[in-house]
């Protein structure tokens, strides 16, 4: 089975094209701030991104007429349970007019639709964003005007779900695991049989600390800073996610100079251990969504390569369950493996509403 695969980020797609599991041909396609600033809304840049995607592949010699399916990465579309979902109509107009906001991942469904229509083949998403598992408690927030979200990584962390439970021989709707999705953005998700149960928002910066994201602030200090007159509305919320965290405190989001950093300069090893410290909580914190009864406890994303981060996290939390590490995140091969299950038999897509 051949399938095309397109993951569109803020500043670049990702394209991929895989025989079964195997990735025969990827390319990262960049997009300059000057060639996206004529565009005023995501989806505006369709044609400009498809055109891209399209000379891509004639230059590689990849011949869309020999797809099996293309798989798009999902975008902000309705709360939906996790798995594999035909690109429909419905779908297609939600992408469009961004029912829970714009984002770079709609076109990924727009784009892998239009390509499958146009050979006859399905298209799909798997596992976007929006994944919405939760308990009806986990939901509650503490005031009824503010409503909890599903919102977090959820690809990466049901795809290293899915490899842990394969590495041990067990299937996914059996195990509870603690999923923690460290990069740019942390998400720490409690995988109760098979459904995310619980997670921290991390598209809006809740949470632990990032290297980009400010997590849980203290409310009344929050509070001050939004109606203390100094900062807008987007300032806040860049403070939050994009320009909080490490990037705050330090003017920089990379884990490997930090780190270095943090052996000479007190400051920023304080800073690196209240994230690590942060992080371990929030693990400790979703074990009590099962009353403590984890399998395993995944470390995963870009952060996961750090041996200091991911050695002092386990010290931390070892008493929750077992500690395993799955350094890295491949959203490609994620993709491809949620259209390969439906291909295969081993699951059937879903139907969006």
């Amino acid at each position: 089975m051949k399938l095309l695969i397109i993951n569109p980020g803020s500043t670049s797609t990702k394209i991929g094209v895989f025989e079964d599991d195997v990735s025969v041909y990827e390319k990262t396609l960049r997009h300059s701030m000057e060639e996206l600033s004529p565009f005023k809304k995501m989806t505006d840049q369709y044609d400009f991104r498809m055109g891209i995607i399209v000379a891509a592949l004639e230059e590689a010699g990849i011949r869309v007429n020999e797809l099996s399916a293309v798989v798009g990465r999902g975008g902000l579309v309705k709360p939906l349970a996790g798995g594999t979902y035909h690109v429909n109509e419905a779908m297609l107009e939600d992408l469009r007019i961004g029912v829970q906001g714009q984002h770079a991942s709609n076109l990924g469904g727009l784009i892998a639709y239009a390509i499958g229509k146009k050979i006859g083949k399905p298209s799909y998403i798997v596992d976007p964003v929006v994944v919405d598992e939760f308990m009806e408690i986990s939901r509650i927030s503490g005031h009824p005007l503010i409503k909890r979200r599903s919102i977090f990584h959820a690809l990466n962390q049901k795809a290293i779900a899915r490899q842990y439970c394969r590495d041990v021989g067990k299937a996914y709707t059996d195990l509870n695991l603690v999923v923690a999705h460290m990069g740019g953005g942390i998400s720490v998700g409690i995988h109760a049989k098979g459904r995310v149960i619980d997670a921290n928002n991390a598209l809006d910066g809740d949470g632990p600390l990032s290297p980009e994201r400010s997590g849980s602030l203290p409310t009344g200090d929050l509070a001050a800073l939004c109606f203390g007159g100094q900062y807008s509305h987007a300032d806040v919320k860049k403070m939050l996610a994009g320009t909080g965290g490490l990037v705050a405190y330090f003017g920089s989001n990379n884990m490997m100079e930090l780190e270095e950093r943090g052996k000479t300069e007190p400051e920023v090893k304080a800073a690196m251990d209240a994230m690590i410290y942060q992080i371990a909580k929030e693990i400790a914190a979703m074990s009590t969504a099962v009353n403590g009864q984890v399998d395993a406890i995944l470390l995963t994303g870009g952060l996961a390569h750090s041996k200091y981060i991911t050695s002092e996290i386990a010290q931390r939390v070892g008493f929750v369950g077992k500690v395993c590490i799955y350094p890295g995140e491949d959203e490609l091969a994620a993709l491809a493996q949620g259209a390969l299950r439906v291909l295969r038999g081993e699951e059937e897509a879903k139907e969006y509403i």
